[in-house]
């Protein structure tokens, strides 16, 4: 029999479905954790016009329309689902790009065949060796001088004890049915250091994914209205939104969003081991 966290998304119940698929059902667009504004800040630093850019986990396409809006070279959605959003289809219709269905760190696309990777909020949902793997992966497919942009949850600060960090994880799990392993700002950079990449930025917002303020200016007023609609109206929805406020409220001191752009070396001779 097919365990109820094996199903489709779209047959999963509100009480199983991960955190960020609750939100999307509910008509959240705008599902990172620094909000539309970070995102806007990331893509600046990383230079997306006339470059070759391939973003991991394009999702619902709400990063790519705004990758497309800056006119890359072209474009490169790797989704391992296979199911490209309306939104992800315009980018590729405009820019003459291309979607492949494949996991992050397997892309199959070519030894430095890309300007800049983008990926925002799925490195936090992997455990240390997949993390590892999709950077490594991103590596191998920039070219020199090439940039890797990422938008993920952090802890704070750098010296967070270990015990505040594995309560935080093991709430958010509980929390948004994601095994998540936000990390500090050190961890990340060395993350991406470790794997080759020199990092060029770094860019912080606050974690404010579910407060009143960032919904409307993620989302316009009317798309904030209709949110707050479908979850009064739902429930069991309501409960999990809820609960995963009050999670973010309770760690809201030791989370952050993180933005960092990393370029891989001139001389590069390929992806660290």
């Amino acid at each position: 029999m097919t365990e109820k966290n094996q199903l489709p998304l779209a047959q999963r119940s509100w009480d199983d479905l991960p955190g960020h698929w609750l939100l999307a059902r509910l008509g959240k667009r705008v599902l990172r954790p620094g909000g539309l504004e970070l995102t806007t800040r990331l893509l600046a630093a990383a230079g997306i016009t006339g470059a070759d850019v391939v973003e991991l986990g394009p999702g619902l396409g709400r990063t790519a329309k705004d990758i497309g809006a800056l006119r890359p070279s072209s474009y490169v959605g790797v989704d391992d689902s296979g199911a490209a959003s309306a939104m992800v289809q315009e980018v590729v219709d405009a820019t003459g790009g291309r979607t492949v269905t494949a996991d992050a760190s397997e892309t199959g696309l070519a030894d430095s065949s890309a300007d800049v990777v983008v990926g925002e909020a799925m490195l936090t949902m992997q455990g240390d060796k997949a993390k590892k793997a999709i950077v490594d992966e991103a590596f191998r497919v920039l070219r020199p001088g090439g940039r890797y942009a990422i938008h993920e949850l952090g802890l704070k600060p750098d010296n967070l004890p270990q015990d505040t960090k594995d309560a935080v994880r093991r709430d958010l799990a509980r929390s948004i049915k994601v095994n998540a392993r936000p990390l500090t700002i050190a961890e990340w950079s060395a993350l991406l250091t470790e794997s080759g990449f020199e990092v060029k930025s770094v860019d912080q917002a606050p974690m404010a994914l579910l407060r009143p303020k960032r919904v409307i200016d993620d989302e316009g007023l009317l798309g904030a209205l209709r949110i707050v609609g479908n979850v009064l109206t739902n429930p069991p929805a309501r409960k999990r939104v809820l609960g995963m406020r009050n999670t973010f409220t309770k760690y809201g001191k030791d989370l952050t969003a993180v933005a960092i752009v990393a370029q891989v070396p001139e001389g590069k001779a390929g992806a660290a081991n």
